[in-house]
């Protein structure tokens, strides 16, 4: 058995028939007819085939689907033009009209939007639930109900979902579970490990690692797999061949960089929590995480993502304070996405606030106050200086 650092090399390389080191891009959107027909329709037919219309697959894709279903430890995977893309296609390839969802109450924006909005116009029900607490999944259940979808940790506060339940709740009642792995990455948490049976990424994030691309995946049972591409092919989200490419050359290093990122994001935090202009430090790594054992159960290590919450006399003032942080930060930019080699920060309640209502927010744990920070590959004692000088403007 190969280990995880060799797999990000070498897996799926039969999927490149040149004799090219590095494999090349295929810029093409279709390809020729074999001369056997029996082999031209097998290709027209086949779910994923490689050579045979863009949209149904691409040699560069299948190479990436195939390194992700092995770290995700899944029979087989898909990749897609965007991580919404791959939400929404693995989503409808799992319910249909009359069908009821449970999910959780804090989500990734985009994910919210569709479950909240989009589905209920097609008739699928959706029931929100504390995932902190174990009990409300099993009393969420319906006779309808064909979905639990979580995430876990969660966008962007942080809360951990047990794995271990509802990856057994799922299989005792016969309900598909399916899971966004995006914050851990696979190289933090392999929840097929604990039983679930769908992992969603985002590969905008870490698998492609360096802030250059827009992807999703799907990682499966090869059956299920195989409804997500039939979706996919009506609903038209293939991913580009020039951003596979680029993907496939970030997952390389994926091993190396979130390694470092998991070190400098606990030192982060370590740091910021001893800082008395941060009320709160919220950080799986950490033992004052509400969830700290659980999380240690389940995740090999504690990935890049944090998020604090400035502090304050009030709320106008908390949201002045992070304002102030924000604007003299020099090496955390100011922007969206996260998992990239880049140190970023955002102000969840201003990036989200045409997304979610106030309640919304509120249920969701998003303050005035809180940052959300993505924690880089830099080296870690300029990224504490840089907060250092920054809190020091308050």
């Amino acid at each position: 058995m190969k280990h995880l650092e060799t797999d990000l090399i070498h897996a799926g390389t039969e999927f490149n028939s040149t004799k090219a080191v590095v494999t090349p891009i295929f810029q093409t959107s279709t390809y020729f007819a074999d001369e056997n027909p029996e082999k031209y329709i097998e290709a027209a037919t086949q779910p994923k085939h490689p050579e045979f219309y863009h949209r149904h697959g691409n040699p560069t894709n299948s190479q990436v689907a195939a390194i992700l279903a092995k770290l995700e430890k899944t029979e087989e995977a898909i990749v897609l033009a965007t991580g919404m893309a791959a939400i929404s296609t693995a989503i409808l390839a799992a319910v249909k009209s009359g069908d009821h969802v449970i999910a959780q109450n804090s989500h990734y924006s985009g994910a919210m939007l569709f479950l909240k909005d989009f589905l209920s116009e097609y008739g699928i029900e959706v029931t929100h639930v504390d995932q902190t607490d174990n009990s409300s999944f099993v009393e969420a259940i319906r006779p309808n109900t064909k979905l639990i979808y979580i995430e876990t940790p969660s966008n962007p506060n942080l809360d951990i979902t047990d794995l271990a339940f509802v990856g057994k709740l799922g299989k005792e009642k016969g309900i598909l579970t399916m899971v966004d792995n995006t914050f851990a990455s696979p190289i933090n948490q392999v929840p097929t490990e604990f039983g679930i049976d769908v992992v969603i990424h985002s590969a905008t994030k870490y698998l492609g690692g360096h802030s250059d691309l827009t992807a999703g995946a799907v990682c499966g049972p090869k059956e299920f797999i195989e409804k997500v591409w039939r979706k996919s092919i009506t609903l038209g989200a293939s991913l580009s061949p020039f951003d596979s490419w680029l993907l496939l050359r970030g997952l390389k290093t994926l091993s190396l960089r979130v390694k470092q990122i998991n070190h400098n994001a606990l030192a982060l935090a370590q740091f910021l929590e001893q800082n008395k202009a941060i009320r709160k430090v919220t950080y799986t790594g950490l033992s004052s995480h509400p969830q700290y054992e659980l999380a240690a159960k389940q995740m090999k290590g504690h990935t890049g993502m944090l998020c604090i919450e400035v502090a304050g006399k009030d709320e106008n003032e908390e949201f002045r304070n992070a304002q102030t942080i924000l604007n003299n930060l020099k090496l955390f930019a100011n922007a969206a996405s996260l998992g990239g080699v880049e140190s970023l920060v955002v102000h969840p309640a201003s990036m989200w606030g045409t997304h979610h209502s106030a309640s919304q927010k509120k249920i969701s744990g998003i303050t005035l106050g809180m940052l959300r920070i993505s924690v880089g590959i830099e080296h870690i004692d300029d990224l504490i200086a840089d907060w250092q000088q920054a809190i020091d403007k308050i």
